[in-house]
């Protein structure tokens, strides 16, 4: 693997070089200098700070401010040339490199990267899973498919980018297009053959996933988010159709679909021959019984275009039978026998997802991503059915909730589980640059709406590892403690400072001062609050 710069760029060893007046030609784009033949790049990069040697700088309007700021510190890192708009052309200003002008230049910008990079994604198997939930879930199911079938496997998302072993944590769910086309420059020298990606609606919308020739694109769901970013649902859902629709320039040849809801099932019947996967009812891959479940694990058997495969899971929840479901049918749309895929989905667990932290406790202890209303209802839904099954006993719940996003969500996630929950503790989430008060009263008021009589004991607590050690010193043997909302993240952003904050970390510690016969105090800073239904048990008004 090339040394990488400290953005962990991850960049062919021997890239390409390409002309300016090929970039023109490329783009439409116009220049003022007339020497461009003779000038050649060997990438392209939207950051200055990641600029590496040879690069062209695409310096790009933004919502805080203009790349073309940065155009200078750019050059002084070793980019040949900087690629902008009218606008950014003028801030700039004089240069000592030729300055390309684009009237839009974001809208060329992932096919002008494909191009620098040489059209790697022509070259792979390229798999892209769209959705609100089960994207991370699904995509680590089919690279263990994939993987189990012969093919050399990579995978982009949420959580990371994985190549031949190495893992780099990843900043966006998918990256933009000049690091995208780059990376997959790289799984073509390294070998790579099948490329599994989460694919967001931000980055359908902007444009990152433009210049990508997809082999495969699957749809999970459609659920409340990001409508902080989206005017509404059916924005939303038309920024996930443009991996699917035949007039897309990215629509991929291969559609697969889940339509166990209403989004799902309207996606399909705008297409043209979509395989389609649903474990309620009928579709092109479904199940053919009922769904087995022990000890945290499920089976069941699927039918598929003439086939028929048993799929375990070591993942819970009937969310998680759609997602494998799924699965095994990108699998084989990708090309890949679904007997030899199948049987690889029962090695895989997923960072964050339904994660077990143990240490030596008697009851269950669970870290999951959920950080949207329908998730958070799922999440608790599958602990409900395994308290009723095992153990007959309570759920605990902390959540929170992100700010300078979607703040419509935050009140149906506080009902949400104040309806599932025994206790349910609000605590802080990633605050950003928001009062945290604020968005912890906006979960507490959906939970409040929730009748007294069908509601748990809702407290606050703003201190998320004093929440989290609350619900833990809480906890009876046999019951469940699920602390929600950050999964996998290693850090809690608060106005612009990433602080080190690890759920599945806070949560062991808080596990193992218990073991040891501590108990937390209780925290005042950050509100401490309590609302509990008429009738409640008495030990459950006092956690500390």
């Amino acid at each position: 693997m090339p040394a990488q710069s400290s953005q962990h760029a991850l960049r062919p060893t021997h890239p390409r070089s390409t002309s300016l007046s090929t970039v023109l030609a490329l783009t439409g784009a116009s220049s003022s200098r007339a020497d461009l033949t003779q000038i050649q790049v060997t990438g392209i990069e939207q950051r200055s700070n990641a600029v590496l040697p040879g690069d062209l700088f695409a310096a790009l309007p933004g919502a805080q401010s203009h790349g073309a700021r940065f155009a200078r510190d750019a050059v002084d890192r070793g980019a040949m040339a900087v690629f902008t708009d009218p606008a950014g052309a003028e801030l700039a200003g004089e240069l000592d490199v030729p300055v390309l002008v684009h009237e839009r230049p974001r809208s060329v910008l992932g096919e002008l990267s494909g191009a620098l990079y040489g059209n790697p994604s022509e070259r792979l198997r390229i798999v892209g899973i769209t959705g609100t939930s089960g994207k991370t879930t699904t995509a680590y199911l089919v690279e263990a498919g994939l993987a189990a079938a012969g093919l050399s496997t990579a995978l982009i998302g949420t959580i990371e980018t994985r190549i031949g072993g190495r893992r780099v944590p990843s900043a966006l769910t998918t990256p933009e297009a000049p690091q995208l086309h780059a990376i997959f420059a790289l799984m073509v020298e390294q070998g790579v053959d099948a490329v599994v990606m989460e694919v967001s609606s931000h980055a359908l919308a902007l444009g990152r996933v433009d210049g990508v020739r997809f082999t495969v694109g699957a749809f999970t769901n459609l659920s409340q988010d990001h409508l902080d970013f989206h005017t509404d649902f059916e924005d939303y859902f038309a920024a996930k159709r443009r991996l699917f629709e035949a007039a897309s320039p990215i629509a991929a040849r291969t559609a697969v679909i889940c339509v166990d809801d209403e989004w799902g099932q309207r996606l399909a019947a705008d297409l043209v021959d979509p395989i389609t996967v649903s474990t309620v009812g009928s579709g092109a891959w479904r199940l053919t019984g009922e769904v087995s479940a022990h000890g945290g694990e499920q089976e069941f058997s699927a039918a598929g275009p003439e086939t028929n495969v048993d799929v375990r899971l070591r993942l819970p929840g009937r969310y998680n039978v759609a997602n494998g479901l799924l699965a095994v049918a990108v699998c084989a749309a990708a090309g890949a026998d679904p007997t030899v895929a199948a049987p690889a989905l029962a090695t895989v667990d997923v960072p964050g997802r339904m994660q077990r932290v143990e240490r030596g406790q008697d009851f269950l202890a669970i870290v999951d991503y959920a950080h949207k209303p329908a998730a958070v209802e799922s999440v608790i839904a599958t602990l409900r059915e395994h308290l009723a099954a095992d153990t007959a006993g309570r759920l605990a719940v902390v959540v929170g909730a992100g700010g300078d996003r979607d703040a419509g969500k935050r009140p149906l996630m506080g009902a949400a589980g104040a309806r599932g929950a025994d206790l349910l503790i609000i605590t802080d989430d990633n605050p950003r640059t928001e009062d945290p008060a604020a968005i912890r009263a906006a979960l507490r008021a959906g939970a409040l709406e929730v009748p007294e009589a069908a509601r748990g004991v809702v407290r606050e607590i703003g201190d998320r590892a004093a929440a989290i050690a609350a619900a833990v010193d809480w906890a009876r043997p046999g019951d469940v403690v699920l602390v929600a909302g950050k999964g996998h993240e290693a850090g809690q952003e608060i106005q612009g400072v990433k602080h080190p904050f690890d759920d599945r970390e806070v949560l062991a510690a808080a596990l193992e001062r218990r073991e040891r016969g501590l108990r937390s105090d209780q925290p005042r800073q950050g509100g401490n609050t309590e609302h509990s239904p008429q009738g409640s048990d008495a030990e459950d008004l006092t956690v500390s």
